[in-house]
């Protein structure tokens, strides 16, 4: 698959850029340290800032890699990082991506996850080679599910102890978007 590194993306209300190790105390307060932000993700919360100082030298260092996707969702209105988006995994045989995000319970249910994961989408299908792009949630977060249908990602079934996140092995939503389907939606 042919891949194109984390760039700058701009949409009307985010700036979705490359974290700065400068980035710790902000992602520390605003989502990286909170058990409500975490809850259904792999990772629970920091505890410290020194684990998410240590988080974003690894990401920094793996900028340089052109099959690296992650973004900082900064709000242009207060110009600082409020959660992240990225890519979780891919398979370049299959041309897949899966992404993943998180958001500061500040800012859920304002649509600025859905504007960030529409414009990722579409970041990815304007510069890869990428066929599908998915993305998966625990059953017991459906507004994560929420954010997926609102970017026209497409609900095809709930794996049974497919996952595992801090709460355990659990059932995950499976949302996809291929990229026959763009031209079908004009949202991308």
């Amino acid at each position: 698959m042919r891949h194109c590194g984390t760039k700058l993306i701009i949409t009307e209300r985010l700036i979705l850029r490359r974290f700065e190790e400068s980035d710790a105390e902000l992602m520390f307060n605003n989502w990286a340290n909170d058990p409500d932000v975490t809850r259904y993700m792999t990772w629970g919360p920091h505890g410290d800032i020194s684990v998410t100082k240590a988080l974003l030298q690894e990401w920094h260092k793996s900028y340089s890699q052109v099959d690296y996707y992650n973004w900082a969702i900064v709000l242009k209105d207060i110009g600082e990082p409020i959660g992240s988006i990225g890519s979780v995994s891919y398979d370049d045989a299959k041309n897949i991506i899966a992404v993943g995000y998180c958001i500061s319970k500040k800012y859920w249910h304002q649509g600025i996850t859905s504007e960030a994961l529409g414009a990722v989408i579409k970041y990815l299908f304007d510069n890869t080679d990428c066929n599908r792009i998915e993305s998966m949630h625990d059953v017991r977060n459906p507004h994560s599910g929420g954010v997926m249908k609102k970017c026209s990602m497409q609900y095809e079934g709930t794996l049974r102890q497919h996952g595992k996140n801090i709460q355990g092995i659990v059932d995950e939503c499976v949302y996809s978007i291929l990229r026959s389907d763009i031209n079908k939606n004009s949202k991308h």
